[in-house]
């Protein structure tokens, strides 16, 4: 897992990567606001300028590219080219959930709000079996870091038919990812580092736990140090892979909660894994601070997903 090759680079701030049948490896640039595709050989175009701050991607049961837009960022440059997100936007656009035609760029906005409250930054999205999806909202940081938003999961239909807040509240739900039979949903929190599971009752219904749970799940486990979390992917064994900042790398946790593994990285903001290649056990890891897309080995292949990649059975 240290043998890290440099897929591309000179990305503006990258999350949200989807390693494609072809091999290339379709993401989003959070400061660029574009749906970007990186080919195997580190070329880079651009599919589709979205605005904003798209954030989190998922492919969906249409064809589309489904990504959670968290309406932008103030950003800080650092010398060296490196450059962070420092608050929300001063021209921020509002969160929303938008679908994008990779063959044509059209951009699609689907929902910019739940149950009349507007979406304040959606983060990260993973779709199920029956045509949803599941999706995270960070929330903003605005008035000098004195106004934070408490903010939720949501489950929504992608055909723009239905949304609803399934759970509240968290603590910077981030990352967010179901287990390989789909009976539950993994959500990382950023600012704590705890990973919590949900188990699921039907498409956008959780199983609640009772008090003391803050909002009804369930502890898996969370990181020790100056670690926070964000996005993430499953595994074939149901490990629960997360991005982890500050102290960079992969975090994985057990679904048991009996155990951490810490796979180091360069970055400190070391921003999300997904899983391609043959049999799917090579890791994309975005290194955004850097600008950068890592591609490395890894020891346990990555669990296939809804819409992308073919299920066992």
């Amino acid at each position: 897992m240290t043998e890290l090759r440099t897929v591309a680079d000179g990305l503006m701030f990258p999350e949200g990567p989807i390693a494609m049948p072809d091999g290339s490896v379709v993401l989003v640039e959070i400061r660029r606001g574009t749906l970007t595709r990186v080919h195997p050989g580190g070329r880079t175009e651009v599919v589709a300028e979205t605005g904003g701050g798209p954030n989190g991607a998922a492919l969906g049961p249409d064809g589309r590219v489904y990504i959670c837009n968290n309406g932008g960022f103030e950003w800080l440059d650092e010398p060296g080219g490196l450059t962070r997100p420092i608050g929300q936007a001063l021209d921020y656009s509002g969160g929303r959930i938008e679908a994008v035609d990779l063959k044509t760029g059209a951009v699609e906005v689907l929902y910019t709000e739940c149950e009349g409250r507007p979406l304040k930054g959606p983060n990260d999205i993973v779709f199920d079996g029956e045509g949803g999806f599941w999706f995270t909202d960070l929330g903003k940081v605005r008035d000098d870091e004195r106004n934070w938003d408490r903010t939720g999961i949501h489950y929504a239909r992608a055909d723009g038919s239905f949304i609803a807040e399934a759970a509240f509240p968290l603590i910077t739900p981030n990352g967010i990812g179901l287990s390989p039979d789909d009976s539950a949903v993994y959500v990382a929190e950023t600012q704590t580092g705890r990973l919590w599971a949900f188990d699921i009752e039907a498409p956008g219904v959780l199983k609640k736990q009772p008090w003391p749970s803050p909002h009804g799940g369930r502890l898996v486990n969370q990181t020790h140090g100056y670690r926070t979390l964000d996005s993430l992917a499953v595994d074939a064994e149901g490990n629960i892979c997360v991005a982890t900042l500050m102290d960079p790398g992969i975090t994985i946790f057990r679904a048991d909660g009996s155990g951490l593994e810490h796979v180091p990285m360069p970055d400190p903001y070391t921003t999300n894994i997904c899983f391609g290649g043959a049999d799917l056990r090579t890791a994309f890891i975005t290194q955004s601070r850097e600008g950068k897309l890592l591609s490395c080995p890894w020891p346990a292949p990555g669990l296939p997903l809804h819409y992308l990649n073919e299920r066992p059975g």
